[in-house]
């Protein structure tokens, strides 16, 4: 594994399982984390629904006509376009692009700007990438004591983006474009669940709070809540995007990471950081073995391993050099019933997808061991 003179081909988090709960940007994370070599499991935790006939948005709407805010901050195209259309479908809607064309305007990035201008308003100012960070250094460098800044929010709420604002000294005003409900098909949510409790996943990642209420909401309905607090406990990472994100989980006990940047990016270079530090590293057999969630790193080249090998692994690695019996061994292999002829089937395939059998020492009449170098033994005796 330290050998630079051939960098591995695999990601960080190749042998990884990452959920993924966004609805929004959700194609996005998921193609950052599979870049970087992860299995990735889409569930989105909600959907998300425009509020042409929601009382929320009419009210934010009226109190913006009547109360001039001194800046308003467009985040999504398909949301200004909607909160537009809604406006004209109350008659609000030449009130509102009057009183838009009279404030300082700044759109969140190029697609954003597009609708303002069709809209036949104009910004202000907009970034050229579509990162809400450079809006809100722009506001704090402008200062924004004492002003009103209405913030169309989209779907999912923007982490750290308002409360700094506030706490710059800022009345903001939020206009929210869309509701949030529970996903059409629930199936996905419930696999993912399932994949959870079951440390089928790796890793747990959130990018809005609504997302996770949703999840626990839904593992308290199947009464699967005890079994996934366990599990985000001990051996699944959550992972939010930031600490608004993260109040839902926090509330049942669950300590998460974070990145310091609220941002899809920071989140993924995150997991890059922690799931490989979480990984099991051995020296077997003049070899060093890295057991990841659903593969194993043997002298830096991946294995992939089916999951009953994982199991097996598993459990050998809680005692490295230790002999576990069959029995033991047996319990541990999903949907095993008692036959132990299983464990020797299971056992002969995890030699084969490991390519290096020499790592498990079969003990006649007693069970299995890990081979671990003799160096090794003192520091894992009591592991």
């Amino acid at each position: 594994m330290d050998d630079e003179r051939q960098p591995p081909e695999h990601g960080p988090l190749a042998g990884f399982t990452v959920g993924v709960t966004a609805a929004r940007r959700a194609d996005e994370l998921g193609a950052l984390l599979q870049r970087r070599g992860a299995a990735v499991l889409h569930a989105p935790a909600l959907r998300i629904v425009p509020l042409a006939d929601d009382s929320e948005l009419l009210a934010a709407t009226k109190q913006l006509i009547d109360q001039a805010p001194d800046v308003v901050v467009a985040t999504t195209a398909i949301g200004f376009r909607g909160w537009v259309e809604a406006a004209e479908g109350w008659g609000l809607g030449q009130a509102l692009l009057e009183r838009l064309g009279e404030v300082e305007l700044l759109a969140r990035g190029p697609k954003v700007k597009g609708a303002v201008r069709a809209a036949g308003l104009t910004e202000q100012w907009s970034p050229s990438s579509e990162s809400m960070a450079e809006v809100l250094d722009r506001l704090l460098e402008q200062g924004v004591d004492g002003r009103r800044v209405a913030v169309q929010l989209h779907g999912e709420p923007l982490p750290g983006f308002v409360e700094a604002l506030r706490a710059g000294g800022a009345e903001v005003v939020g206009v929210p474009v869309y509701r949030w409900l529970p996903p059409e098909d629930i199936g996905p949510v419930d696999r993912l669940l399932d994949a959870t409790v079951a440390r089928g996943v790796d890793a747990l990642t959130f990018t809005s709070a609504p997302a996770a209420a949703s999840l626990l909401s839904r593992a308290e309905e199947r009464g699967q809540l005890p079994e996934l607090l366990a599990a985000l406990a001990h051996d699944v990472l959550p992972a939010c995007v930031g600490p608004v994100t993260a109040v839902p989980l926090q509330a049942h006990g669950v300590d998460t990471v974070q990145p310091e940047r609220f941002r899809l990016g920071p989140l993924v270079q995150l997991l890059c950081q922690e799931l490989p530090a979480r990984a099991r590293a051995l020296p077997l057999a003049g070899h060093q073995v890295e057991i990841r969630g659903h593969a194993v790193l043997v002298d830096g080249e991946l294995k992939p391993v089916p999951p009953t090998g994982m199991a097996l692994l598993r459990t050998l690695a809680r005692r490295p050099g230790w002999v576990v019996p069959r029995a033991e061994l047996l319990r541990a292999l999903p949907g095993a019933g008692r036959d132990e002829h299983a464990v020797e089937t299971a056992m002969a395939r995890l030699r084969t997808a490991l390519g290096t059998p020499k790592l498990i020492q079969t003990v006649v009449k007693r069970g299995y061991r890990l081979a671990l170098d003799p160096a090794a033994d003192s520091k894992y005796a009591d592991a």
